[in-house]
């Protein structure tokens, strides 16, 4: 058997993710661990899928193409193709279920699939998609390579950043049901919160939408909580909007905390406060794996990108009256 990039990140003593980055980004490693990585490669005949496979027609699956972090993942995800000329094929599953079913079936049909946040079960996905090689980006399937966007590091920063500002109550805004990254992110945040003494408070689920942070204004300010840590930046803003309508500032009245930060995140005024997560090397690094399962067959490689916390002017002081 041909030897995978889990055989050169285990002989090298790295981590997937950093022995992906010898052949894709190698300028972003330290020499010593660049020279290790393309040593170790040698030593047990690793040949780059990027170079060794024929070009290739995968399927891209994702949740909503109108949402600004798919939309950055898409860049990435054709950017990397694009250097193998490998084609892509786009399908939208609106958040609905069974338009999910169906284009997985259609997405079978070609030569891999890479699956981006899904919805469905672990068990249904993996049924559906047979023996198609596919990789996960955004979500933990046992058996299937994946590709995760730390849900640890960035929240709980977060949860710190207010603690150390003061705040004692905090409510989290909760994103779509079903999905495998807002289960994590509420863990977190209810586990830094327990951790310093902070009361929390779980808001409803919302469409993961400018519409879906409106509708949560309401509820979040009769919780009384001085802080919101939302599902993504998108809720936060139309949190901050939806606050604005009930004269309600942030982060004069009630602190705001988002996560992805998209682009239109330092834009804003106050600019969001959110958790950066890794989007563009999410969508490179899940195309080097699902070339790499199409070429040498399917592992269970899992890698973790680190998110961290970006402090702008949505997050403050409480009001001194809580």
């Amino acid at each position: 058997m041909a030897a995978t990039l889990t055989d050169v990140a285990r002989r090298a003593g790295v981590s997937v993710a950093t022995a992906s980055r010898a052949f894709g980004e190698p300028g972003r490693l330290a020499s010593a661990t660049l020279e290790r990585v393309l040593q170790a490669a040698g030593d047990v005949g690793y040949v780059n899928s990027q170079a060794a496979v024929a070009t290739r027609t995968f399927a891209v699956v994702v949740p909503d193409v109108a949402n600004p972090v798919y939309a950055m993942l898409l860049k990435a995800i054709y950017a990397q193709a694009w250097h193998g000329r490998h084609r892509t094929v786009l399908f939208d599953t609106d958040e609905d279920p069974r338009r999910e079913r169906e284009q997985l079936e259609r997405a079978g049909q070609l030569d891999g699939m890479l699956l981006c946040s899904p919805r469905l079960p672990d068990e249904e996905i993996l049924a559906r998609a047979g023996d198609t090689p596919f990789v996960v980006a955004n979500r933990l399937i046992p058996g299937a390579p994946c590709v995760l966007m730390d849900s640890e590091h960035g929240p709980q920063q977060a949860v710190e950043h207010l603690a150390a500002l003061g705040h004692r109550h905090i409510a989290y805004a909760a994103g779509p049901e079903g999905s495998w990254a807002d289960i994590r992110r509420a863990d977190t945040v209810a586990r830094a919160c327990e951790r310093s003494g902070i009361r929390l408070t779980h808001l409803n689920h919302y469409a993961a939408s400018i519409q879906g942070g409106r509708a949560a204004a309401a509820p979040a300010a009769a919780s009384g909580a001085t802080a919101v840590i939302t599902y993504n930046d998108l809720v936060a803003l139309g949190l901050e909007a939806g606050l604005s309508d009930l004269g309600i500032t942030s982060p004069d009245d009630i602190s705001i905390v988002g996560i992805d930060d998209i682009d239109i995140a330092a834009a804003v005024r106050p600019g969001l406060t959110t958790v950066k997560m890794p989007i563009d090397r999410c969508g490179s690094l899940s195309v080097e794996l699902l070339l790499t399962a199409i070429s040498d067959g399917m592992t269970a490689d899992v890698a973790t990108l680190e998110s961290h916390l970006v402090v702008r002017g949505s997050t403050g002081h409480p009001p001194t009256s809580h």
